[in-house]
């Protein structure tokens, strides 16, 4: 408990990042900009967490205290710096705020308790790994419902104050409470140099491979809402309802399916990270995702479900996809250390994450882009599902030629011991 307790404080905490679907209309409405620009802030938000884990990676290594501690200063600071750039109408803090100093406090955060909960659970690093992240997926699911609560309340900018003490509580606890397990001493000279990592063709194999995963689901996510309304609207029992009926019902089942979706993606990050630890190599929990995320994907193509409002089939895509999404980073740092080693995984973690900040810009302008280039635009949904096919099977032969560089490495250190 000494180790997991403060892993869900600090990513309870920062998965609220996942929230801001709840407030951005409400953002742009009060600061009379266009949703797309303020889409802007959580790009930012996404990038400045990726890359700030690729820079910082050293310092969690070293310092786990000081790491937690930086994560709490940044994060709070720019979450309630939001809440006073909205207030002041001033949209460059916004994005100054929540993209780039809060997302150094993402970054910082996220990376944090991963390695310590992969040292106190030597013997299950996979579930360790799941549990550390679990949280963040989790995020959305605890922290909406609050959100929209306390925006009826007490008004959007209070919202993010209120909400800046509380995860200022959560976060001082979980840096008071963090610590090394016994007899862990950092070494700087067992470290591995990024230099080294970067110049490894299995690092590129990977990220790639983590990188097609975080798009696609981004891509897929972000037009959800979108996918389930036109779904919707063809089938009988909601196509002949008047519009206000009409918009009442889908938002009933919209919502039912983003809170059934954060529980798949909590329990993906749960079990995929654990089905490594029972797997010869960590990457086939990889191939399982792939595998399976390409054949939901073709399904819709084959049956036409979005266009035909098969429901059933549409919520088994995403549900699968964000199982999938969610089990891609926890088993990254288990995946990655099996390849470089525990002394230097988090900084070898970090350096993935830049992955993350590449798909966090993206995603979403992915789906954008092929809906609205759509040739035929009353099935402009249906045409992204083929694109996310074709990205997850280059995913696929991704983490199989990672597979094929440890065979390599296996048969090497057979041959050495033999020799």
């Amino acid at each position: 408990m000494r180790a997991v307790v403060p892993a869900l404080l600090i990513h309870i905490s920062i998965g609220t990042v996942y929230c801001w679907s709840v407030f951005k209309q409400l953002i742009a409405d009060q600061m009379r900009v266009a949703p797309s620009t303020i889409e802007w802030g959580f790009s930012l938000a996404i990038f400045f967490l990726g890359m700030s884990a690729a820079f910082l990676g050293p310092v969690v290594e070293k310092d786990i205290r000081r790491s937690a501690l930086i994560s709490l200063v940044c994060f709070v600071a720019g979450f309630a710096g939001t809440g006073a750039s909205i207030a002041a109408g001033w949209l460059p803090g916004v994005f100054i705020c929540y993209g780039a100093i809060m997302g150094v406090g993402l970054g910082v955060g996220y990376l944090t308790p991963v390695k310590n909960l992969m040292l106190w659970f030597s013997d299950n690093k996979g579930l360790a790994a799941g549990i550390a992240v679990a949280g963040f997926g989790l995020a959305k699911a605890i922290a909406s419902p609050v959100m929209t609560w306390l925006i009826a309340s007490v008004g959007l900018v209070n919202m993010f104050y209120v909400l800046a003490v509380v995860y200022a509580i959560m976060m001082f606890a979980g840096f008071l409470l963090i610590r090394r397990p016994a007899g862990y001493v950092y070494s700087a000279a067992a470290r591995v140099r990024r230099r080294t990592v970067m110049r490894r063709p299995v690092f590129w194999a990977i990220w790639l491979a983590f990188y097609l995963n975080i798009t696609c689901g981004l891509a897929l996510i972000s037009q959800e809402k979108d996918i389930l309304h036109d779904a919707l609207a063809v089938m009988p029992r909601f196509a002949g309802l008047d519009a206000a009926a009409f918009a009442t019902a889908t938002a009933g089942v919209i919502s039912t399916v983003l809170a059934v979706d954060a529980v798949f993606n909590a329990v993906g990050r749960l079990g995929f990270s654990t089905l490594s630890d029972h797997c010869r190599r960590r990457e086939t929990s990889y191939v399982v995702i792939f595998v399976m995320s390409v054949v939901v994907c073709l399904l819709q193509v084959v049956f036409r479900s979005i266009d035909n409002g098969t429901l059933w089939m549409i919520l088994v895509m995403l549900f699968l996809v964000n199982a999938g999404y969610g089990g891609g980073f926890s088993t990254l740092p288990v995946l990655l250390e099996q390849h470089f080693g525990m002394s230097s995984v988090s900084t070898v973690h970090g350096l993935a994450l830049s992955a993350w900040a590449f798909a966090g810009l993206s995603g979403n302008q992915l789906a954008s882009f092929v809906v609205t280039h759509a040739a035929d635009q009353s099935h402009r949904y249906a045409g992204l599902i083929p694109v996310l096919a074709v990205l997850y099977a280059v995913a696929l032969v991704a983490i199989l030629l990672v597979m094929r560089d440890r065979k390599s490495a296996d048969d090497r250190d057979v041959v050495n011991v033999a020799a």
